[in-house]
């Protein structure tokens, strides 16, 4: 069974990793559901593009996305990975400013979609969930504060360890192979999220599979020797 959260209601972490939904008294989490309709999307669909007004907020009740930002160069970044329970676009949609951020669906995703109005008009009307937002926000600024501090103080091969045995905890499967990541990501994905290039990211990935610390397909990876990450993330040599 993956390691990840499977159900919008599912409560089993810290931080930003409890999502939004969970952090809601029942009344409040249906409440707010009942504003909105549903909507699906299938695997690498876009569910908002950066840039773009904003004019509406989702929730996610099923399935995995990317949340991605683009500079001017060219070069993209990886933000976030956000899933069952998490809330997309509310910051734009409180700010009236146009999206930050791009967001990509990993797999088919279930989710309901509020008009920009409702959603803020509920807020003004309900300080628990208001509060809880911004618990949020709070949380997920909080991590990407540590998350800087953390990756100023890594090389290259200890973030991209540190980032597999991250997706291990979260989105491992364990197989007779070793433990599969259920999420899919690129080459370049992989360099945007560590904040190197995809050369590096293909270069250190091909070490670890001569290594057979790793088994990698097209999108998909296989850790076969998560100590040897863990030796490589901690110390910066294994």
């Amino acid at each position: 069974m993956a390691a990840g959260r499977t159900r919008a209601w599912d409560d089993d972490g810290f931080d930003d990793a409890v999502p939004f939904l969970a952090r809601l008294e029942k009344e409040d989490r249906l409440a707010l559901l009942s504003l909105g309709r549903p909507l699906r999307y299938g695997a690498r669909a876009v569910l908002m593009h950066q840039a773009e007004p904003s004019a509406h907020v989702l929730l996610v009740l099923h399935g995995w996305t990317k949340v991605t930002a683009a500079a001017a160069n060219g070069y993209e970044a990886l933000l976030a990975l956000r899933g069952p329970g998490d809330i997309l676009g509310e910051g734009a949609a409180l700010s009236g400013r146009h999206r930050s951020a791009t967001v990509t669906a990993l797999e088919p995703v279930q989710a309901v979609v509020i008009d920009q109005n409702r959603f803020t008009a509920f807020l003004a009307e309900n300080a628990r969930v208001a509060l809880q937002l911004l618990s949020l926000s709070t949380d997920r600024q909080r991590t990407t504060d540590h998350r800087r501090l953390q990756w100023a103080a890594l090389s290259v091969r200890e973030r991209i360890a540190v980032l597999l045995l991250e997706l291990v905890r979260t989105h491992g499967h364990r197989t007779d192979e070793g433990i599969e990541l259920t999420i899919g990501l690129s080459q370049h994905e992989f360099a945007g999220s560590v904040g190197s290039s995809r050369e590096a990211v293909a270069r250190f990935l091909a070490e670890l599979r001569t290594r057979e610390v790793v088994a990698t397909r097209r999108r998909r990876i296989v850790v076969l020797r998560p100590d040897v990450l863990r030796r490589i993330g901690g110390a910066g040599t294994a």
